[in-house]
């Protein structure tokens, strides 16, 4: 009878390019998928309730997939450890294996899990499945870590050759003696359904993402211009696909490279995106504090603004008055994404004009999308702030009217997320409080903005300066 080896899904929710389950393979075990739902060992950042509408969704997908070939996915819930022990003696299994991840609380849980599994007397392996360099093997010239992306992306630039093209899924998978727990009973669809709106616009699962990057891939010659255009569809759309694992980056990689009719400007720019993905894992290994303190010193004196909770929640409910932001917020509340460019738009205007702290945003962030993802969103967010590696320099405060009417030229996407300003001329519309009259006109929408842009962003260069003198 051929033994066992539990192969320990998380943030790795496929079977192609899978490194843990072909290793498995490889070694002649009969591989036995399991994912546990273990939000006590996430530590501080436990999956946000979007994320996990996600997840529901994903892991059917997958277990469809495993089905299909024979085999099962055991769902199960709780500690992690104490789980895999018991499934390993009930399976009498030989080996557990895994793909790694980075956040700092994991490693650590990881870490304890590896050691009590090989006291056990277990095979117990962790392998790489999320990033195209691991962050341990790359450093400057003096041996430390990077923390400016240029110089970092030109070092690993240097190496992506060498990449491994990625490896097939299991045609076939052993049959499993055990049934597990139901996907309703760890987790529960969400009541009310808020979550409706989500499958519009997003399908989860391994299959699904490699039919968004195809489509992707159609008309990739139009992402260097059209990245930054939220009512255009020309981004990927692939950040959930790749927080959840469904796809991995060497994947990606090898796809754009073989497949993709892309031209070489466009093929460049998007893989330098997920050099940017790989630079936040980078960060995030190598100075794990940074997922709630800042990870520079240079505003250490910030006069951080007292949070008004009113002002917050406006901020968080799309009720600015000022419509490019307000169109990013509904658009996160109804889709569980939002465009990358807005993204900077809305997190300027909470770190800047009303200088809050970043945790604010980030902490909410996580909460509502759908990919979230702790390294892209810890390092996306000190980036808005100022107070990250890399970060835009402080005096870089974006004006949302100015965004608006340069990255939404014809109002499609304000007019889409903010349908009470239809009617609203195009010349005023990123802007509506200087037509009163007009406005008026606009159903309930805000009169003013929650801040002067103008007041605002003099009272942060200030605070700013005060702060680096």
């Amino acid at each position: 009878m051929t033994e066992t080896a539990l192969v320990w899904l998380r943030r790795d929710l496929r079977l192609a390019d899978n490194p843990a389950l072909r290793a498995a393979l490889d070694a002649g075990f009969a591989p036995q998928l399991v994912y546990i739902d273990d939000p006590e060992g996430e530590g501080g950042w436990p999956l946000g309730a979007a994320s996990r509408a996600w997840l529901r969704r994903s892991l059917a997908e997958l277990a469809e997939a495993v089905a299909s070939r024979g085999g099962r996915l055991l769902l199960e819930q709780g500690d992690s450890l104490t789980i895999l022990r018991g499934l390993a003696g009930e399976l009498e299994a030989g080996a557990v294996y895994w793909n790694r991840r980075y956040e700092p609380a994991v490693i650590e849980r990881d870490q304890a899990v590896k050691q009590a599994l090989r006291g056990d007397g277990l095979e117990a392996r962790s392998f790489n499945a999320a990033l195209l360099r691991e962050p341990w093997t790359i450093s400057t010239q003096q041996g430390g870590p990077y923390k400016v992306f240029t110089p970092y992306w030109r070092r690993v630039q240097a190496d992506l050759d060498e990449v491994s093209p990625p490896c097939a899924a299991p045609r076939e998978l052993p049959p499993s003696k055990l049934e597990g727990r139901s996907l309703d009973d760890i987790l529960p669809l969400p009541s009310p359904r808020w979550d409706r709106g989500f499958w519009e616009h997003h399908r989860p699962g391994e299959a699904a993402a490699h039919s968004r990057m195809e489509a992707f891939f159609e008309d990739i010659d139009d992402y260097p211009e059209g990245r930054d255009r939220p009512d255009l569809t020309a981004t990927s759309r692939l950040s959930p696909h790749l927080a959840f694992g469904e796809i991995s980056p060497r994947q990606i990689l090898h796809a754009l490279r073989e497949d993709s009719p892309a031209n070489e400007e466009a093929r460049q720019h998007f893989i330098r995106e997920l050099g940017w993905r790989e630079f936040s894992y980078h960060l995030l290994f190598h100075f794990p504090e940074c997922t709630d303190a800042d990870l520079t010193s240079s505003l250490k004196g910030f006069d951080w603004a007292e949070v008004d909770e009113d002002s917050l929640e406006a901020w968080r409910r799309g009720r600015t008055g000022i419509p490019i932001v307000d169109a990013g917020m509904r658009e996160l509340w109804a889709t569980g994404t939002m465009h990358n460019r807005v993204r900077m738009i809305v997190a300027s205007l909470l770190t800047k004009n009303l200088r809050y702290h970043w945790l604010h945003g980030a902490r909410w962030f996580w909460n509502t999308l759908v990919d979230a993802d702790l390294a892209n969103n810890t390092q996306g967010w000190q980036w808005s702030a100022g107070t990250g590696a890399d970060a835009a320099p402080y005096f870089r405060i974006f004006n949302p009217v100015s965004q608006g009417e340069r990255h939404d030229p014809d109002g499609a996407y304000v007019k889409r997320w903010v349908p009470e300003l239809q009617a609203m001329p195009l010349r005023h519309l990123q802007q509506p409080w200087t037509q009163p009259d007009a406005l008026a006109r606009c159903g309930d929408y805000p009169a003013e903005p929650l801040v002067d842009l103008k007041s605002t962003r003099e009272a942060a260069l200030a605070a700013y300066k005060a702060s680096r003198s």
